[in-house]
């Protein structure tokens, strides 16, 4: 079989079997999102693709030759973020918003270092300090993608909702920061000479050339669009500014011994940002754009369940570890969250719900994890922890979040209608 067909039939293999789970899914109340990841882990490179056979399932192989997938979905999924932060709403909640994003990252990073500090006197052969104190920073991440898919599929609306996304997405630019400052700490243990200043300043360019670079994105997509009037090739637009961006968002170079690279997720959100804010006709484009990616979304979400490693489950001592820094991890997102928000006088189901939907963690925080491989076995444990953490929350995460949104009442049993329901009663509607 050519690789071209290879490639075609195993695409079509992971996007059915998630679509297919997602109908059992329903079943049991579970959001499709939980059901893409199991389903990308029987497909997966541990259960039906150890076979070899190919079409049957996905080999680490393929599932490493599916990243450009990841790249293009993560661009979306920050892209629609940036809708978020518009100057009206933003003027509602974006001073709590701000303040709540910065508290509950940093109260984490104390819970977990706390724990992991502990817990590394009493098995210091298992778990260094360096790492632990690596983790801490780790532990920030939230995984935009899971809540964002949540949301959406319940069509969730209301204060939790308004709060949760962006908290969400200040996320990405508090844990480099707090994680620059760890890995610092970790690196100079570690190693007898360190640059102190690239550890710090490369972080903080990262973030705030990717914030640059998404705003002078925004200005030229926003320019563009203006030059054609039909719905399509507005669409075809929108879907070639995003990827323009996460592409230049990919190029990382040198300059003076300081390593200068972007974050896709920042750049993308500030691109909504800007195109949400300046451009008339937004919200159509951003609610076109969300139909458009929704393939692609369900491909991510199916590949990101076969690349969970389920080795790491062969390691007792990772394993207890791992259930210490989860158990922290979430102590300190939802104490966080209901301290911040108290502090800020936010409604009451944000105060109690909001460290709940902040539990799925991902891509970011996967990132981090192998940037802390420059510390060596120390950088290794680190991955090994974070892959396990991430196997369990990107599972357990998103049915957390839709229990905690449904409890606050933002997810409201008469908003979930099937397609099929909706087009029934439109034709009923018309035929009256």
């Amino acid at each position: 079989m050519s690789v071209t067909a290879t490639i075609l039939i195993s695409l079509s293999v992971t996007l059915i079997s998630g679509l297919l789970l997602s109908r059992l899914a329903k079943l049991v109340n579970l959001p499709a999102v939980t059901a893409y990841l199991v389903a990308g882990v029987i497909i997966g490179p541990f259960v039906l693709g150890s076979f070899g056979v190919p079409g049957l399932g996905l080999s680490h192989e393929l599932v490493g030759k599916f990243g450009i997938i990841a790249d293009v979905a993560l661009g979306f999924i920050a892209f629609s973020m940036g809708n978020e932060f518009r100057i009206a709403q933003l003027k509602k909640i974006g001073k709590q918003a701000t303040v709540i994003g910065i508290m509950q990252a940093l109260i984490t990073t104390v819970v977990v270092d706390a724990a992991l500090i502990g817990l590394h006197f009493i098995i210091p052969d298992k778990l260094p300090l360096s790492a632990a104190i690596v983790l801490g920073a780790v532990a920030t991440a939230t995984a935009p993608a899971a809540t964002l898919m949540v949301v959406r599929q319940y069509k969730a609306k209301g204060p939790l909702t308004d709060m949760l996304l962006p908290v969400v997405a200040l996320d990405d630019a508090v844990g480099l920061m707090v994680f620059a400052v760890s890995f610092g700490i970790a690196k100079s243990m570690s190693l007898a000479s360190v640059n102190v200043m690239s550890i710090i300043l490369e972080p903080l360019l990262e973030v705030i050339l990717s914030l640059g670079l998404g705003f002078i994105m925004g200005l030229l997509f926003t320019l563009c669009e203006r030059f054609f009037h039909s719905r399509s090739k507005r669409m075809a637009v929108s879907v070639t500014f995003v990827m323009l961006t996460v592409g230049i968002s990919c190029c990382k170079f040198e300059v003076g011994g300081i390593h200068i690279a972007f974050s896709s997720l920042l750049a993308c959100m500030m691109l909504g940002t800007v195109f949400c804010n300046i451009c008339d006709f937004s919200e159509e484009l951003m609610d076109r754009a969300d139909r458009w990616t929704a393939p692609i979304l369900i491909l991510f979400f199916v590949i990101s369940g076969a690349e969970l490693e389920l080795s790491v489950f062969a390691d007792v001592a990772v394993v207890i570890v791992g259930v210490v820094y989860i158990i922290a991890r979430s102590a300190g997102k939802i104490a966080g969250a209901g301290i911040s928000s108290r502090a800020v006088k936010c409604d009451k189901n944000i105060v109690k719900y909001l460290g709940i939907t902040l539990l799925p963690q991902a891509g970011v925080a996967l990132g981090m994890a192998i940037k802390a491989a420059e510390l060596g076995p120390e950088g290794v444990c680190v991955r090994n922890i974070t892959l396990f953490a991430v196997l369990i929350y990107e599972i357990v995460g998103p049915f957390l979040t839709k229990v905690a949104l449904t409890k606050a009442g933002d997810i409201k049993e008469e908003g979930r209608v099937s397609a099929r329901d909706e087009a029934k009663r439109t034709m009923e509607a018309n035929a009256r």
